[in-house]
């Protein structure tokens, strides 16, 4: 689970499995399996970063994926 913040200032938890999709319109958007959609007060990038965090933390040997720095692109 992760926890987030509604624009009313009420904090949640959502499970990080149910997410489909998180996108800044601008406000974050993260839409579940079921279509359900929550708006929320932390970046998109935030909303990622706890949801590495979760996984991180609940499957010790999971390693996202890198992507290369633009400076070491040749």
């Amino acid at each position: 689970m992760i926890q987030l913040t509604r624009f009313n200032g009420a904090q949640f938890y959502l499970n990080a499995t149910h997410i489909e999709t998180v996108e800044s319109t601008p406000d974050t958007v993260i839409t579940l399996l079921t279509g359900k959609k929550h708006i929320v007060k932390e970046t998109a990038e935030e909303v990622i970063a706890r949801i590495l965090r979760f996984y991180q933390h609940a499957f010790p040997a999971f390693t996202p994926p890198r992507m290369p720095d633009d400076d070491s692109i040749e």
